[in-house]
């Protein structure tokens, strides 16, 4: 067994960034592997995504027909089954993403591979694979082998590789799906309401607030503060959820992901995974917290453990 497949995530007719982020993860395995790097892209019209695809690293691009374009997690989890045992691969990648988690367990428990999910690093360690992935809310990192284990799948952390971009010309094949009845349908989207609010995803300068503002009464000294600096005001799940900031705010795996972003302050915020998500990739993230265990200084440049108050005072004269 050999080689590596990439499941390829695409919706509404575009190729997911997370897939060109896997490809960058194979191609660094690739030689370690002895094998080849394969993408499988599941639609109606898969072939409309191989120029897509197309990029460097990757040896062969395998479309896969079914009858509906969008994510189905049971017509997934028979095709990449399917694709499994007959390319019989020694390492599966899958986008960590809300699509995965309806398929992906059940695909590594039913098959009986190794599996571990939002991994965010892969290395060979004598000839054997190992995941890296957080345990204990971000506060250890762990590594997982998989001893006996012929095919390995993962789930792998976005924002952790760069997207491969470099335009390639592998070959092109096609897999037939095994049947299977689905037991759900995608009907449409609904795309979330028009707050009005800014688009923090365009923002270079986010200064994000956590459960440390303790009270909804003190979000207003944390926005007069991103004004001061010039930055965008952001936060964390927990204060979105509270309805203290709008959740176009929201920074994380369930709110956006701040891809133009070169400075993020996190103020009061532990670092979560899910938080982690959406701003990790971010070159310069200074973190204030008064706990100096939080899982946030684990990714961040600069640390200060300091009262977020205390720092909320004295920052805008720096900028001046």
């Amino acid at each position: 067994m050999s080689g590596i497949l990439v499941i390829a995530e695409h919706r509404q007719g575009e190729i997911r960034p997370a897939t060109f982020e896997l490809v960058t993860a194979a191609t660094g395995l690739k030689e370690q592997s002895d094998g080849t790097v394969m993408v499988a892209v599941i639609g109606k019209e898969p072939d409309r995504y191989v120029e897509d695809l197309g990029v460097r690293g990757v040896d062969e691009i395998i479309t896969v027909q079914v009858d509906q374009d969008e994510f189905q997690p049971d017509i997934y989890e028979a095709c990449v089954r399917g694709l499994i045992e007959d390319k019989k691969p020694s390492l599966v990648l899958i986008p960590h993403s809300v699509d995965a988690w309806g398929y992906a367990p059940a695909l590594g428990a039913g098959g009986e591979y190794g599996f571990s999910t939002d991994v965010f690093g892969i290395r060979y360690e004598d000839g054997e694979l190992v995941a890296t992935r957080a345990a204990y809310k971000e506060k250890v990192y762990m590594d997982v082998d998989f001893p006996g284990k012929e095919t390995i799948a993962l789930t792998v952390r976005g924002g952790v590789f760069k997207p491969e971009e470099e335009k390639a010309e592998p070959t092109v094949s096609s897999f037939n799906c095994p049947e299977v009845q689905a037991r759900s349908q995608h009907k449409q989207f609904i795309e979330p309401e028009d707050t009005g609010d800014i688009d923090i995803t365009q923002s270079e300068f986010l200064l994000s607030i956590g459960r440390g503002i303790s009270e909804e009464s003190n979000v207003e000294q944390f926005e007069e503060l991103a004004d001061a600096v010039g930055a965008t005001l952001g936060c964390s799940r927990p204060i979105a959820d509270s309805g203290w900031l709008p959740k176009s705010r929201q920074v994380g795996q369930s709110g956006k992901t701040v891809s133009n972003c070169k400075l993020y302050i996190a103020m009061g915020i532990s670092g979560s995974v899910q938080h982690q998500a959406g701003m990790k990739h971010v070159e310069n993230i200074i973190a204030v917290n008064t706990d100096p265990e939080a899982s946030i200084f684990s990714i961040a440049k600069y640390g200060i453990v300091a009262d977020i108050f205390d720092i909320a005072e004295e920052l805008p004269g720096h900028f001046e």
